[in-house]
This record gives C-alpha cells, sequence and structure tokens, in this order.
C-alpha cells in the first residue's frame, strides 16, 4: 500500500488505496475527514483517484501512512470514521497517551455491548484497559475525571453480564451526597429525595436497556437503584455491583461496601478523588482505599485522565485547567506568602510577631 520515493532530508510516500473501500468513507463528504488528518500533521497530502502522496519530513510521512493503515483497518472491520476518531488514532500512534504495543484500531473496535442500533465501545486506550480489568478482576476501581466514561462503561459490562446470565441482578448505588444539600431539607418522600441523586445512573440505563423493561426489570429486583445506606448488613450474591461518586464515601462506608461483596459477584467503583464534596474534615474513602488496597490480589485501579474524556473536546482542557491551579495552589500552601510580598497575607506567625 506504500511506496517510500526518497529519504532525509524530505520524504514523499504513495499509498494507494486498495479496492473495495470507499473513498468517501475514508476521506469524508467534501473532503472533511482529509482536512482533520491535514491539521493533524505537518505534510503536504494530495489525493487523486485511489492514490494518496504525503510529502514531508520523515517522521511524518510515516505516520501518516501508518494512520491510513488504521483508517483502513477500521473500515474492514465496520467502523464509521469520524473526526474524533481520526483524532483519536492519531494520539495513540504519537504515543502521546497510547501503547505502542496495541493498534489503535484494535481500540476502536472493541465492541462492550450492543444495543438499541448501537456499539458502546472503548474510545481510549485506558478505557479499553479499564473495560478489561473489569473481565479480569473481581474489583475494579476506576478514578478519573467526569466525562471519561467511567460509570457508563461500567453500566455496558453490568448489563452485558446479566443477558450473558453471568449474574442474576445488577445494584446501582451511589452515596446521597451533594455539595450544600442534605436530604432532610428537600421537598418529598424518601424515594422523592434520593430520585435526583441516582437520575445519572437511570439515564445510562435507558441508553442501554429498553426503558419499557426497566419498570419490569426492577420490580422483579434484577435491577435495583439504591442509596449507599440501603447496601449495610447485605451479602451480594451473583450480582453486579457499581458504586459511582465514590468519592463521596468515609472511609467507614467505603470498608461496608466493599464488604457486601458475595459469591459469584463483581464490583466497579467509580469517582473523581478531585471532586470531593463531604464536610470538612472527612476523609474521601476513595482517597484512602488507595493506600489500603494496594497490591491485594484480584483489586484493580484503573487511573483515567483528561486525555480520556470522550465528552466535548473542553471538558478535557477544562480538567487540565484545572489541575495546573490545583497544583500552583499546592505550590503556594507550601512555600507560604512572604510578609508583604503581594500575595496575600503574611504567616499567621509572622503577623504576630509584626503585632
Amino acid at each position: 500500500m506504500t511506496d517510500t520515493s526518497s529519504d532525509l532530508p524530505g520524504s514523499q510516500i504513495r499509498i494507494v488505496i486498495p479496492d473495495g473501500h470507499s473513498m468517501v468513507g475514508l476521506l469524508g463528504t467534501r473532503d472533511e475527514l482529509l482536512h482533520v488528518i491535514e491539521r493533524e500533521f505537518a505534510a503536504d497530502i494530495h489525493v487523486r483517484g485511489n492514490e494518496i502522496t504525503v510529502s514531508g519530513a520523515p517522521r511524518e510521512t510515516e505516520m501518516v501512512a501508518r494512520l491510513f493503515t488504521e483508517l483502513l483497518e477500521l473500515q474492514r472491520r465496520g467502523a464509521e470514521l469520524s473526526p474524533d476518531a481520526i483524532e483519536r488514532t492519531v494520539s495513540m500512534l504519537r504515543g502521546d497517551h497510547g501503547d505502542p504495543g496495541v493498534r489503535p484500531a484494535e481500540v476502536l473496535t472493541q465492541g462492550i455491548l450492543s444495543s438499541r442500533g448501537r456499539t458502546i465501545r472503548p474510545k481510549t486506550l485506558n478505557q479499553k484497559h479499564y473495560a478489561d480489568a473489569i473481565d479480569k478482576h473481581t474489583i475494579v476501581f476506576a478514578i478519573g475525571p467526569a466525562g471519561t466514561g467511567k460509570t457508563y462503561l461500567a453500566m455496558a459490562k453490568a448489563v452485558k453480564a446479566l443477558q450473558a446470565k453471568e449474574v442474576n441482578r445488577i445494584i446501582l448505588t451511589r452515596p446521597a451526597v451533594e455539595a450544600g444539600e442534605r436530604l432532610g431539607f428537600l421537598p418529598g418522600t424518601l424515594y422523592e429525595k434520593i430520585d435526583p441523586y441516582l437520575r445519572p445512573l437511570y439515564d445510562a440505563l435507558h441508553d442501554m436497556v429498553d426503558p419499557e423493561s426497566i419498570p419490569k426489570l426492577m420490580a422483579a429486583g434484577t435491577i435495583e437503584i439504591a442509596p449507599l445506606a440501603y447496601m449495610r448488613g447485605r451479602s451480594l450474591n451473583d450480582s453486579f455491583i457499581i458504586l459511582v461518586e465514590a468519592q463521596n464515601t468515609t472511609r467507614e462506608q467505603m470498608k461496608m461496601f466493599l464488604t457486601r461483596l458475595g459469591f459469584g459477584s463483581k464490583i466497579v467503583v467509580t469517582g473523581d478523588v478531585t471532586q470531593v464534596d463531604l464536610p470538612e474534615g472527612q476523609v474521601s474513602g476513595l482517597r484512602v482505599v488507595q493506600e489500603i488496597l494496594d497490591g491485594v490480589p484480584d483489586i484493580h485501579f484503573s487511573r483515567l485522565t483528561s486525555h480520556d474524556v470522550v465528552r466535548h473536546k473542553l471538558v478535557g482542557k477544562i480538567v487540565d485547567a484545572y489541575e495546573r491551579y490545583d497544583a500552583k495552589a499546592q505550590q503556594r500552601d507550601r512555600t507560604g506568602p512572604g510578609i508583604g510580598d503581594g500575595r496575600g497575607q503574611a504567616p499567621a506567625s509572622a503577623r504576630r510577631r509584626a503585632r
């Protein structure tokens, strides 16, 4: 498919697209996808018929050739190409957030669950590792920022396990804790009070299961959605159990939840340790559990980053901006502002001396 015409200092390669591959599917309507590729590389790309000529630095031309190899494989496997798929493929090929031993086409075509006319798949290498870890381990923790698919992929795995009769029920739970709110001050009955806290779980479930069947499944106990407090005192056998927003558990609550594990069950815990809503002075159970259970067999910690965000691109940039801000704030806290240095008040000890 690829013919290298010259070497350093510049390089030109010719890529011949085999018959049977749609050039429109490969390059997009009105070359939409080709324009995305051109933005990603410092190279000149020219298309004539089923031949693509790429000129530029050897590293760039080689990377473009590898990209088209992956895109052709994605087409062969029936995947629909999109600007997002191309950007993620390029990122993995460059090794920014990938593994040289794993092809992008393998990541982007790994189906977890086919439901309601579409297939739920990992979109990044870390998401693939996370999905694979759920298959291999009894307890998996997914820790990362909002929008990285932590809960969504876990839900897909749970529904798949239920359909395959690997488990008898799905249990979805979360602590009823939010910033500045307490259940006692919310209007309505207990179930009306907790419903807003559980709504994201319902939303994900409606994407994966026929909405008309959900009330029946819940009435039969096949699917249960409840606050974390309802888990106390239970032994959960043959169940796929998902705890979300786990950063808002205390150490005691986390221990209580994990010890509900019964025979034939699997647990997935998801959360973002940068968004803790616990009262000041309480330690997040998700933070401390990483130290407590580190190295325990059959327990896996998957860590996702802003590069795994699958929402709007700005979400990843927002996460990165907050991380940079927090890092600077921690640095200021460690060094402390000097007296009259223009960064705020002097330390309390210095103010006492001044008085």
